[in-house]
This record gives structure tokens, sequence and C-alpha cells, in this order.
């Protein structure tokens, strides 16, 4: 990952996760490289300049001894699609949980259930794969890293209907223990875990902030208005534009480097939460709002191509996602988007001013709850009303307010509390 402590920011990567045209995910099961590459060629048309890939894991991992070499090719032969058309990758390993549908192997589940985040045999086995697939893949230029599962965490806790309970601790060893797999397979690559907001949001969870703001190369959020933030405050509202740059600027109280790179690795325009017509208008405030936050990586948008509608049993959501149709043609938000990434990159790069409105977190005390942290929770409420008076906040916590170099080093001028909001 590039270090620019001492110098000017990289300009921030625009992306798409990349949902293939043909069967979805499936279609590792009938991979088809010509298939892939006119996908390809309609996500770069857009001026994209990466992707995230997503290898399902029981196919590519079926024994808890076999790792298929066929689908690890299939893999490489995407990536090097991609690079192909000027597209760096990032994949992710543990595949794991997709669009409401569970990817577990059958060697985790049923008659030889474990628990597949402290299972000594899992977990050895997570780690191989992991590995597998980084090395396979650590002397390609255009590949970015690994991340170790989609919103895996969801396996965990509530509201999973039958979840691998554990502690917070379990999910910070087994994190670290995922993570040096990624490192082991690929050195120096961008790997990093990406929770669902679960993390964030959710009293008790045991995958937390500190963890998604702490561990692996660069905090990843996955922002989705669904959550209760457009019902609660309407599809238009200043919550649901800037919950995005919330979520990135909320990690930041949590991170112990005070220029950690952040990636909004997903962030989408989901129907009928986001009507329709009001997508592109989504699209470009959310933009908008995470281009004005300070060290941020860069964006990757869920999703590239809708899900075919012959395939069943999606939430209806999820059929209309993509930036293009099924059949490759651009949607309105499409537009937007590419609009978006031809006119920053021909006004040239220039990083946001920091942020020095630093809105505390008091999240040491004991009645401190994370429920406060989500919509219409008080601290976000706070946030939202610095935002609509026009105020650019972020976010600090309690034991930090005090700390003149880690405010200085963020740029923080001044310090308030939710009670002067």
């Amino acid at each position: 990952m590039t270090e620019h402590h001492n110098g000017a920011p990289p300009a921030p990567r625009f992306g798409v996760n990349y949902t293939p045209t043909d069967d979805w995910f499936h279609h590792w099961l009938d991979f088809d490289l010509d298939a892939v590459r006119a996908d390809l060629d309609s996500i770069a048309d857009l001026g994209f300049d990466h992707i995230r890939a997503f290898p399902l894991w029981p196919i590519f991992q079926p024994n808890r001894t076999l790792i298929r070499p066929k689908a690890v090719q299939q893999l490489v032969a995407l990536v090097d699609a991609a690079g192909e058309r000027g597209l760096d990758v990032a994949v992710d390993g543990l595949q794991g949980h997709l669009s409401s549908f569970d990817f577990r192997p059958a060697w985790t589940l049923t008659w030889h259930r474990r628990n597949i985040f402290t299972a000594p045999e899992v977990v050895d086995a997570q780690a191989a794969y992991l590995r597998t697939l980084g090395s396979a893949l650590a002397d390609r230029r255009n590949f970015i890293g690994l991340t170790v599962g989609n919103e895996i965490n969801q396996f965990s806790s509530d509201p999973h209907p039958d979840p691998d309970l554990i502690t917070p601790e379990q999910a910070e060893t087994w994190l670290l223990r995922m993570l040096d797999a990624c490192e082991q397979g690929a050195p120096g690559r961008l790997h990093v875990h990406a929770e669902y907001d679960a993390a964030w949001y959710q009293d008790a969870h045991p995958f937390t902030l500190a963890h998604s703001a702490r561990l692996g190369g660069a905090t990843a959020v996955h922002s989705w208005v669904f959550n209760g933030t457009a019902q609660r405050y309407g599809s238009q509202a200043t919550a649901t534009a800037q919950h995005a740059a919330y979520m990135i600027e909320l990690s930041k109280a949590w991170a112990r480097d005070p220029h950690r790179p952040v990636w909004l690795q997903e962030v989408g325009a989901p129907s009928p939460h986001i009507p329709a017509p009001q997508a592109p208008g989504f699209a470009e405030a959310t933009v908008a709002a995470a281009l004005d936050c300070p060290d941020l990586w860069g964006i990757t948008w869920w999703c590239s191509h809708d899900v075919d509608r012959s395939l069943a049993d999606f939430p209806e959501l999820e059929y209309s996602l993509g930036l293009l149709t099924n059949d490759r043609q651009v949607k309105p938000a499409g537009r937007s988007i590419a609009r978006i990434i031809q006119a920053v990159r021909a006004d040239g790069h220039r990083p946001p001013r920091p942020r020095a409105t630093g809105l505390v977190v008091d999240a040491s005390q004991e009645s401190f709850k994370r429920a406060e942290l989500a919509p219409g929770g008080t601290y976000f409420e706070a946030f939202m009303r610095l935002v609509e008076a026009g105020a650019r906040p972020t976010a600090v916590l309690a034991e930090r307010a005090g700390d003149h170099e880690h405010l200085a080093a963020r740029g923080i001028t001044e310090i308030i509390t939710i009670d002067d909001v």
C-alpha cells in the first residue's frame, strides 16, 4: 500500500463490484472467459480503474483438503483479462455471503457442522485457501490484494438464523489469522477485511469498529441506506446522501493511524428505498460526500450489472443494483458515475481539506451503546445536524479529545460534544 504521510495522497480509485451477466456468481460452475471479457469491456468503457471479484468458496474449496486448481486458474484468467482492459482487481476470499445467499462448503455444515471462526481444522483450511489465492495472483501487477471475505461477520450473530457464535476476542484472533494468510500468499499487497454495518451499529456484535479500523491495510466500509437510513429520513435527506461519508469519518475515531486509508468498498442505490429516477442524484451526492473525506482510498460501487431476472429468490432490490443492465446497457446511474470519474480526472486530484470539527464519541462509558451511532441514534443525528448547518465534521474518541498531537495530525481544530449540537 502506498504511504503518503509526507506527501500528497494518491488520487482516489474508482471501481465496481463485478457481478457477471451470465448466471451471476454461479458463472464459476460454467466459466466462460469470452462472456467475462465482454462484461469487463462494458465496465472499462465507463472509466473504472478496478473491479472487486468474488470466487465462491464452496466451488473453489469443495473439500477441506481440496482447493481446485482449475477454479484457481479461472480466477487468474479473469484477473489477466481485466488487466488487458486496464483494470486492477481486488479479490474476495471466503464467499461467504452474497446478496442474501450463504455460500458455505458442505464440510462446515450439518453432519460436519463446525464453527467457521474457531474450529482449528476449519481455520487451518481457510488460511490455506487464502494463501493459495494470494500465491496464484502475487505476480500479477494488476492484483490489488485480498479481502478476507464478504460480510462474513453475518455468520457470527443475530439476525442470522443459525449463527456460529463467538466473542470479540475470538473474532480478532480469526481476523488476524486470515490477514496473515493473505500476506503470506501475496506479500505487500492491500489485504483487508469487510463487515456489514452490524460491526458499527449493533450492540454486542462480536466484530467491532475497532477491528474494522485497526486490522488490515485499510478500513473497508459497506454503506447501505436500506439499513433504516432511507426509511427513517427519506430517500433525498441529508442523512441518506451523507451516510457513506459518515461511516468513513466515524471509522477514523477508532483508527490508530491518523491517516489510515478508508475504502468505500460497497455502496449502491437500492430500490425502492432510492426510487429509480432518484438513483443518479443519489449516486452523485454520495460520491461527492465521500470525495470530501480525507484519506479516501477509493470508491467501489455495487454493482456492475443487474442480476438476471431468470434467477429466482433474490430480494427484489438485488435485481436492479447494477450500473449496467444484464445485457450490458448503461443505466442512468452508470452514466452519472462515468461523468463523475471523467470530471475528477479532468480537474486533477485536489485532496479535500481536513475536517476541522471533531464530534466526540464517548465509547469508553459502560453505558455506551453502538446503537447511538446508528441511524436514529443520538450521535448519528448530532453528526447530521452539523452537516446540515454547514460543518464538515469527523469523529474523535473521547480519550483522544485532549491529544493535541493526534488532533493536529488530523487537522482538527475544534472539539464539540453531542450536547453542544
